[in-house]
């Protein structure tokens, strides 16, 4: 199951060797949310695995992502007891550009650059 959310990342934990062969990296969303009149913020924990453990390494604490990630469960009896653990398993991070900001034009206009030279309207290309 494919899921994404927004939000700022609050923690990133070093990579974690696991076993020989496998390794984890977590970290921590913040989501905050206007909930009727009052604001409420939770705190998600995702873990990225193997070679996914990189794409944290260009991320910083503080930066706002959009975070593309699977919802995994697993179920395991110890001792006669079962047990259960849910993980979010982030295979994507992206910076996050709100939408304000992503309709407003990402070049300006050809005037503001004042060291294009000045363009000749005769035609003067061989074909």
């Amino acid at each position: 199951m494919a899921y994404e959310i927004t939000g700022k990342i609050a923690a990133i934990y070093p990579v974690v060797q696991r076993t020989e062969s496998f390794k984890t990296r977590e970290f921590v969303i913040e989501k905050t949310e206007d909930i009727g009149s009052r604001t409420v913020t939770n705190y998600i924990k995702f873990q990225c695995v193997q070679d996914r453990t990189t794409i944290l390494d260009r991320m910083k604490v503080g930066e706002e992502v959009k975070v593309h990630f699977n919802l995994k469960g697993s179920k395991w009896v110890k001792d006669g007891r079962e047990n259960f653990i849910t993980n979010l398993d982030a295979w994507r991070i992206e910076q996050f550009v709100p939408s304000a900001q992503a309709g407003a034009d990402p070049m300006p206009p050809a005037s503001a650059y004042t060291d294009m030279p000045a363009t000749d309207p005769v035609d003067d290309l061989p074909f």
